[in-house]
């Protein structure tokens, strides 16, 4: 008989009895009838034969066996007592022929208590195993505002979706953004086909004790089979790794949030091809996010460039830049600048910077592919051959290629023009566009003769919403008739421009807003607010975003040594750069062919813009739905403009689904995309 390993385990309970009863704490197992209190739980849900983890196995249902354990769910009674022979020959039990008898278990908020079967979970939590097989009762609380209540309905939906009862997350969203990592990953993700089904009633003897309301969850799932395994096997392997760096021992942050963060960096796919040594040199890599990780879903919003601070240290230490020993920059495109609209403004930001600083700066430049590791390659050179310290990556596709570069070499300033990206690591940049926008549908709505206006528009991103919105905004502040048709220029079968505006031509639009840029090799009247004709466009407003002044703001904030100390109070929040209007990064030009007194009162909004005395998104406002999305005299928060998922009432169309997009748009949207695959731009 196993006494010996029975002793060894009754001193691992008796040492965690008496650290809890130092402590003022409850000694023995937590009791499922101490902590619930009946007329807070909907119902009961049969969930049958499950494989749980045995590190959410926490208590007891009832008071009856619980002082025999201590809270670790050691032994604590002696050895030569009933209770010890039997924990002792199930001790021999499992290293023989392995536990194999379900124990019984009520799951109450993702954490497991023991009905029948305590001396087998003791066994197996004292040899380290993963999880054991149970027949599961799930008690569900009623649904209230309470945070831990709503990840635990998040949860239980993650749970029947996906079969995984296992991550756990300390915020929510967690498990949506878990679903979105797995779907994206070519190799080893993407949905499975197939219905879900809702819970159903099943026999009252079904439950775990016989009594009860009870309901069985369906068996359909949203991934395969190989998937889940896939899912399961990265999951333990990078627990196994996290606990080994003692993340375990973090507070406010759970092994899921770590795991979520690890494969937003890593990509699913190339986690599910690491080794628990390689999961384990990018957990050492990623660290200091780990160390925040719940102050990082918080992004610091920079609405204009923050005031120098005067920094006697920061002063001395920053190199003094000139001829000898200028600051290398780094540009990274994706694309030739000259091919691309969006990109060529960025290359005129680049020109821009080298105007100003002259030999101060070092300013470099490669275009390589959109794919994540050329890119990565590109920028790992440009550090460690040319000795770059600051890459500016103007594609939003290559968001995660800069995360990844961010965290092998954090002393090097990397930012990515995107929006609302919540990593510590880099900083990220982007025109407030959607002010110029309204001051140019303020033009279209006034100049109409048919009410009936449109916007062009190419990728359903964060950012993009926010522009067509207060278009249409500005377009009915003048107008309140004014329709706005939106048309998506990346859709699969929107076929050749010069279809499109014959369309709208004939559909009696007589104003478009279009690209805002256009590149010398694409020569084009197409381009900014426009009055639609037969023949030739004829030019109206163009907004610009002035990227050279966003670069040269950033580069002066870094020479005179703020880049740490200037922008946010915790060196740990993201911050991104939004700047508008009042920054000088954005503005609108004015036709001379606009009447003076259009022309007087969109400059007079401008100013008052400037001055932050007037806002776009103020006032009562009303969604397609009919949902109100601001009430009278208030306005939107940046982070709900920021967000915005939803179109203007006063909009004809709809954010596409992601499968109606063209491939080059699709990897975009994958990763900035305010889109639903309902398409109908609001999120469940």
């Amino acid at each position: 008989m196993n006494i010996d390993t029975y002793d060894r385990a009754r001193k691992l309970g008796i040492k965690s009895y008496k650290a809890r009863v130092a402590q003022g704490q409850y000694p023995y197992l937590p009791v499922l009838d101490d902590i619930i209190n009946k007329d807070d739980l909907s119902g009961d849900v049969n969930l049958g034969l499950v494989d749980i983890p045995l590190d959410r196995v926490v208590g007891t249902s009832t008071a009856g066996r619980t002082q025999a354990f201590a809270e670790n769910f050691m032994p604590l009674m002696e050895s030569n007592t009933e209770f010890g022979n039997k924990w002792a020959l199930l001790s021999e039990a499992h290293l023989t022929d392995g536990i194999r008898d379900p124990i019984k278990v009520y799951e109450y908020l993702n954490y497991y208590y023991v009905v029948e079967g305590n001396k087998r979970v003791s066994v197996l939590k004292y040899f380290e195993a993963d999880s054991i097989p149970a027949f599961v009762t799930r008690k569900v609380p009623k649904l209230t505002d309470d945070e831990e209540i709503k990840i635990y309905y998040e949860f239980m939906d993650f749970d029947r979706k996906t079969g995984v009862n296992f991550i756990w997350f300390s915020h929510t969203g967690g498990y949506k953004q878990l679903i979105e990592e797995v779907n994206k990953a070519p190799k080893h993700g993407g949905y499975h086909d197939g219905t879900t089904e809702i819970y159903t009633s099943a026999s009252v003897a079904d439950s775990a004790d016989g009594a009860g309301i009870v309901l069985r969850a369906g068996d359909s799932k949203i991934w395969s089979e190989d998937t889940i395994l896939e899912v399961k096997a990265a999951y333990r392997r990078f627990a196994k790794a996290y606990k080994q760096k003692g993340g375990d021992h973090l507070k406010d942050i759970t092994t899921g949030d770590a795991f979520l963060a690890f494969i937003g960096v890593e990509g699913f796919d190339n986690v599910c091809e690491m080794n628990q040594d390689r999961i384990l040199s990018g957990i050492t890599a990623m660290w200091q996010e780990f160390l925040v990780i719940n102050e990082q879903y918080k992004v610091e919003v920079s609405l204009d460039p923050p005031e120098q601070k005067k920094n006697v240290l920061s002063s001395i230490l920053t190199p003094n830049y000139s001829a000898a020993k200028p600051l290398k920059i780094a540009f990274i495109y994706d694309r030739d600048p000259a091919q691309s609209n969006w990109l060529y403004a960025h290359e005129l930001g680049r020109n821009h910077l080298k105007e100003v600083y002259g030999d101060k700066v070092n300013i470099l430049k490669i275009t390589t592919t959109s794919t994540e590791e050329d890119a990565l390659a590109a920028m790992e050179d440009m550090i460690e051959s040319q000795g770059v310290e600051v890459i500016f990556t103007p594609s939003t596709r290559l968001v995660d290629a800069s995360l990844k570069c961010a965290i092998k070499y954090p002393d090097v300033k990397v930012l990515n023009c995107s929006i609302n990206t919540s990593h510590r690591y880099i900083r990220t940049y982007y025109a407030r566009l959607y002010e110029a926008k309204f001051l140019s549908g303020m033009v279209a709505g006034a100049l109409t003769e048919t009410d009936k206006i449109a916007y062009l528009a190419d990728y359903p991103i964060f950012g993009i919403t926010a522009n067509i919105n207060a278009f249409a905004l500005g377009a009915r502040m003048v107008n309140p008739r004014v329709k706005v048709y939106l048309k998506w220029t990346t859709l699969k079968d929107s076929g050749h421009s010069a279809d499109l505006y014959k369309s709208l031509y004939e559909d009696g639009i007589d104003y478009v807003s279009d690209q805002d840029m256009i590149t010398p090799k694409k020569a084009s009247r197409n381009f900014g607010m426009y009055k639609l004709t037969g023949g030739e466009p004829i030019n109206q407003t163009m907004t610009v975003s002035n990227w050279g002044i966003l670069y040269e703001k950033i580069i002066d904030i870094i020479m005179q040594g703020n880049w740490g100390s200037t922008d946010s109070e915790k060196s740990s929040t993201p911050i991104n750069y939004w700047w508008g209007l009042s920054a000088g990064v954005v503005d609108i030009i004015l036709s001379e062919r606009i009447p003076s007194g259009i022309r007087r009162l969109v400059e007079t909004i401008r100013d008052l813009m400037i001055k932050d005395e007037f806002a776009s998104f103020t006032g009562e406002i009303f969604s397609q739905d009919g949902r109100r999305r601001c009430e009278d005299g208030k306005g939107l928060g940046i982070e709900d403009i920021i967000k915005m998922d939803w179109l203007l009432d006063n909009v004809i169309g709809e954010i596409p689904d992601i499968d109606k997009l063209k491939d080059r748009a699709k990897s975009i949207v994958e990763i900035k995309g305010v889109m639903t695959t309902d398409g109908n731009g609001d999120k469940d």
